[in-house]
């Protein structure tokens, strides 16, 4: 098992050699002399545990803890104050910077090796316990995602889809997203959120929404209502997540020109990933073969995006499409009906 690694760190030699003495059979220890140094150390190799001297010429020990508390890369690594100060104040004063003990000089060989090991086994153990709650976290954000997925597949199927329609075209949504240099937070958002596009169509009743031939004006109304009672079923939240998902739910039948619905919506002021969604959707409904009806080809609804660039989808949206294309078919092709 490697050794753990103590940074010791103190501007005077007898000192240094001491603490060297007590650690050095048992730890690999790194020294520094000043403050600055000590820094520089920790910043190119993190230690698991800190001696720290505090009156030392220019930057004192307690700079140098303030400084280190403050980095989210090193705030994490246990700081012990090992010094002649020994008032109740000066313990104080360390402790509120996030030292985790407080060894009094001249230093004892048996309280050394004490706290040194007990504060190496409680950090060994928060960091065991902060990975396991990672792992969780991450299995929940799954369950969760999937739930989500699932529900959007749900209205698909409603709609005598496969499901696979929300498999695609939430691919689509994600490397358009990433086409335009989005954060990969957007990107990951988009791609679990596009699937309940359609969410409010479970609202939407069966006479219409299945309905072989055209709509007449009640039925048109009733049919865009789905969007307006999408956003509705996902509802408020403070989770990211649901934010936008309610957004696309919302938005993703307006139109760059302002005649689509339910509010008319024009150019930029429709939600980014309403505009990417609305691509992607239109993309893969065009594209897939229905019993109702047969896919389009590729050249035919590229003519058709360029046709409606700046009417229907935001223009800019379609040239970036165009050259994730080779993509997007491949996508369509791995995801093909049976």
């Amino acid at each position: 098992m490697e050794k753990a690694t103590i940074l010791v760190v103190d501007d005077t030699p007898e000192n240094i050699d001491i603490l060297i003495g007590i650690l050095g059979d048992d730890y690999k220890v790194k020294v520094a002399i000043d403050g600055p140094r000590a820094l520089a150390l920790v910043a190119k190799s993190r230690p698991d545990l800190i001696l720290l001297d505090v009156m030392m010429p220019g930057m004192n020990g307690y700079e140098v803890c303030k400084l280190l508390k403050q980095d989210p890369l090193t705030s994490h690594i246990p700081i012990i104050f090992v010094t002649a100060l020994s008032e109740s104040s000066d313990e104080a004063q360390g402790f509120a910077l996030g030292a985790v003990d407080y060894i009094t000089k001249p230093v004892s060989a048996p309280v050394v090796k004490a706290r040194v090991k007990t504060h190496l086994a409680l950090y060994d153990q928060k960091r065991l316990l902060e990975q396991q709650v990672k792992i969780r976290t991450h299995e929940l954000e799954e369950t969760r995602f999937e739930i989500i997925r699932r529900l959007g597949r749900a209205a698909e199927y409603k709609d005598n889809e496969t499901g696979l329609h929300v498999v695609r075209m939430s691919h689509y949504a994600r490397i358009l997203a990433i086409k335009l240099g989005l954060p990969s937070t957007f990107c990951d958002l988009i791609f679990n959120a596009a699937p309940m596009h359609d969410i409010g169509k479970i609202g939407t009743p069966d006479a219409v929404l299945k309905k072989p031939g055209k709509l007449d004006a009640e039925e048109w109304r009733i049919m865009q209502q789905h969007a307006a009672i999408g956003a509705e079923i996902i509802g408020e939240h403070s989770d990211p997540l649901l934010q936008m998902a309610r957004r696309i739910a919302l938005t993703h039948h307006e139109k760059w020109d302002g005649s689509g619905y339910p509010n008319g919506l024009v150019g930029e002021d429709i939600p980014l990933e309403g505009r990417i969604t609305a691509i992607a959707d239109v993309f893969d409904a065009l594209t897939s073969q229905r019993p109702y009806k047969q896919a389009w080809t590729i050249e035919a609804t590229m003519e058709l995006f360029d046709n409606q660039a700046g009417k229907h989808f935001d223009p800019k949206l379609v040239e970036m499409f165009k050259e994730i294309l080779p993509e997007a078919i491949a996508i369509r092709d791995t995801y093909l009906e049976n």
